[in-house]
């Protein structure tokens, strides 16, 4: 199990974003301290990825979920084998999204997906890699990237949840590819660290409201 990471006003990152970005330090100043840990399973995580594309997070955790109860609560390759694909179509997913579940199972088996070598490469490799298997796109990649290697320089403008903190702390619905990466590029080398706490922002429901830079 990777070991568990806390973040502060005293952590280098934060201290830097802090400096870097007035709307970010006020939101960090909201949500205080995080803590997380990387998640070590990179096949089960892509797949609950797969499962999770174009649905809010509360609908896919059910998904997901079910997934698991079919895999005796642990999700494979093969566990995942033993499954039909009706038994896997019974969750709620499409056939699409069983074949990339198929397609990730079968990288992975194969040696096309080598999870062990992505630490010591780089992101866009690991991302070039990740994306030779249909129903892998830069989403799930990113996600990869940011949750299971704890990459700190990644800037997720695919993701629908960052977008809204995002949206949330600069108070625009300007979500064009170009305006995030320009607004962003104060936060390098940590714009996954930023990412993290504008998550929590909206898990502890700081979004709701408006954001106010002085109040």
């Amino acid at each position: 199990m990777a070991k568990k990471i806390f973040l502060n006003n005293d952590s280098p990152q934060v201290k830097y974003l802090l400096k870097r970005d007035k709307h970010l330090a006020k939101a960090i100043q909201l949500v205080g301290p995080i803590e997380y840990r990387p998640i070590s399973d990179g096949y089960a995580f892509l797949i609950s990825q797969i499962i999770g594309q174009m649905l809010n997070n509360k609908v896919a955790d059910i998904l997901y979920d079910r997934l698991k109860k079919l895999c005796q609560a642990d999700i494979t390759i093969e566990s995942i084998d033993k499954l039909s694909d009706q038994e896997i179509l019974s969750i709620g997913i499409s056939h699409s999204k069983v074949q990339y579940i198929r397609n990730l199972t079968q990288a992975v088996k194969h040696g096309q997906i080598n999870f062990d070598q992505y630490p010591d490469i780089s992101n866009d490799d690991i991302m070039a890699g990740l994306k030779t298997v249909k129903g892998i796109g830069d989403w799930s990649a990113k996600m990869y990237l940011i949750f299971c290697l704890n990459r700190e320089d990644v800037l997720p403008y695919e993701d629908i949840a960052f977008l809204q903190g995002y949206g949330w702390i600069h108070k625009t619905k300007d979500y064009h590819k170009q305006s995030v990466i320009k607004k962003c590029r104060k936060w390098h080398p940590y714009e996954s660290i930023a990412a993290r706490f504008l998550y929590v922002a909206l898990d502890k429901g700081l979004t709701k409201n408006p954001f106010h830079l002085f109040k």
